[in-house]
């Protein structure tokens, strides 16, 4: 009987897990960790920068005068990424998409970042680059909700050509572009020239959208 009973509960418990991977995910069960918080597999630097993990979290440390990226090996169409990110210094930062760089360089050659500056006043949240420089930034009112040497919450939208950012809660650009320039490529996070940057990223989360 013993033996009866155990094959019954190894044979429910067997259907019931294949049950789980065979049905449809639900919303939000898509969510996949873009930085394991040991090292940095699946990502690549791109330039001279320092960067380095230190207690789960990526720190990126201008070295030189020069742009430092560092991007995903894979590439992503549409997607919701959540990360956090704290400026320990007074540098410029950002998250690209779409980004390509010229060939044994780090020259954009394609994309847009969604600015990361925790100055007072310099739009993080909005959106820059592709060759058109600022394409939009946060209201006014919200250019105060960044915070400079605490960890903030950053959520960013791409779909198609509408690119969406929310940061510490606090819806910061909806935007429809007119006129995109890219439409694939790695993601990025960016260590701005001038050899001030110092940046910490972590809890990176992505939900992968694309159609390919």
């Amino acid at each position: 009987m013993r033996r009866l009973v155990l094959l019954f509960l190894c044979t429910t418990l067997t259907l019931l897990a294949q049950a789980r991977r065979d049905r449809p995910r639900l919303p939000g069960e898509d969510w996949v960790q873009l930085f394991n918080g040991k090292d940095f597999t699946g990502w690549i630097p791109v330039g001279q920068e320092k960067w380095t993990v230190e207690d789960g979290a990526i720190h990126g440390v201008a070295v030189t005068k020069s742009y430092g990226y560092l991007k995903t090996e894979k590439s992503y169409k549409d997607f919701h990424l959540a990360l956090r990110f704290k400026c320990e210094g007074d540098g410029n930062s950002g998250v690209f998409f779409h980004v390509d760089f010229k060939p044994g360089t780090a020259d954009v050659s394609q994309g847009l970042q969604f600015e990361i500056d925790c100055t007072i006043g310099q739009h993080t949240g909005g959106i820059y680059g592709d060759g058109r420089q600022w394409i939009v930034w946060p209201a006014p009112e919200n250019e105060l909700v960044v915070r400079h040497g605490e960890w903030n919450e950053y959520l960013l939208k791409v779909e198609g050509n509408r690119y969406v950012s929310r940061l510490n809660g606090v819806p910061m650009v909806d935007f429809t572009d007119p006129g995109p320039r890219s439409f694939d490529g790695p993601i990025a996070l960016q260590l701005h020239s001038g050899g001030r940057g110092n940046m910490l990223f972590k809890d990176i989360w992505i939900r992968d959208l694309s159609k390919r």
